[in-house]
């Protein structure tokens, strides 16, 4: 499998990231099945969050990586911060407190990629940069990004903490996927847009996206006559959306594959390092995972895809 640099890591991340929301402690046959599938197309980064599952995401992975004895090769992306029902919690004692859980949960010393789950304006972002320095000078986290966070906030705090001589984020977690979003899925939550593709291009930032193939828009199962599912009617339901899954069907057809790994290889052939998070529940779909980043689409293929040229 192809991988991506980000800095303050020694590994590679794995193009494909597994996603773990779905990690219980009541399925660890299943938890340990699927990252044995995932492990054997080349995968070494696994994804979760201090709120997945009440916490039993990270719980399973941690359990996992004991009795696998494979924690040094394997990146673990996890996130904190999440605002709760009193409001937003990008602050130092939050990131701590989430932080310290999540390595007792994980039953390791380090977080490979740690991201905050969420952004919140109010805070200056040169308080959340020198509370996450601290926690890189003490080993406790390799790297740290945001996830759901804006690519003008990342530039305003990666500013600060080159004017401070601090460490900055470096990597991000928004929705990029070729379904563009109506709106957001869940509150708080960012999609690339057009600038933003301009943006990571440029500063050629490492992006790890979630709901990378849309939730299923390009499976197969949805049509603009069905609408059983609310939240896709709501966030994916347009015209050019509809026409970017017409030109997929038609793009996976000449190229002899399935129209969601086209979907999966717009997002890992982006100009710049991208890498998509994946939700397979069998060895079948992991593999058609696999097949799909292995795809390379061109440029004037991603344009024409994402509707910006009218021909390919």
């Amino acid at each position: 499998m192809k991988h991506i640099h980000i800095k303050g890591l020694e590994k590679p991340v794995s193009k494909l990231v597994m996603g773990s929301d779905f990690f219980r402690l009541n399925n660890p046959h299943e938890v340990s099945e699927i990252l044995g599938h995932y492990l054997a197309i080349g995968g070494n980064t696994i994804d979760s969050a201090f709120i997945y599952c009440g916490g039993e995401s990270e719980q399973a992975i941690g359990i996992w990586l004991d009795e696998m004895g494979n924690r040094d090769e394997m990146n673990i992306f996890t996130k904190g911060a999440h605002h709760n029902e009193h409001g937003p919690r990008v602050n130092a004692e939050a990131i701590r407190s989430d932080l310290f859980t999540s390595l007792e949960r994980l039953r390791t010393d380090y977080i490979d990629l740690y991201a905050l789950h969420r952004d919140d304006l109010a805070t200056p972002v040169g308080a959340i940069v020198e509370a996450l320095n601290e926690h890189v000078e003490a080993g406790r986290i390799r790297a740290f990004g945001g996830s759901n966070w804006t690519h003008e906030r990342l530039q305003e705090a990666n500013a600060y903490a080159e004017k401070h001589g601090l460490i900055g984020f470096t990597f991000s977690s928004p929705n990029l996927s070729l379904a563009k979003a109506n709106e957001p899925f869940w509150a708080g939550c960012v999609s690339v847009d057009e600038q933003a593709l301009r943006w990571y291009e440029a500063q050629q930032f490492p992006l790890l996206s979630w709901s990378s193939q849309a939730r299923g828009f390009f499976s197969g199962r949805f049509s603009p006559e069905i609408s059983d599912n609310a939240d896709i009617v709501r966030v994916f339901y347009s015209d050019e959306n509809w026409t970017r899954l017409q030109r997929a069907q038609q793009l996976a057809q000449e190229k002899g594959v399935s129209t969601i790994q086209i979907a999966l290889a717009y997002v890992v052939s982006q100009p710049f390092p991208a890498c998509a998070l994946i939700g397979p529940r069998s060895e079948a779909e992991m593999q058609s995972c696999r097949d799909g980043a292995e795809l390379v689409l061109t440029a004037q293929e991603l344009a024409w895809l994402d509707l910006s040229a009218a021909i390919v």
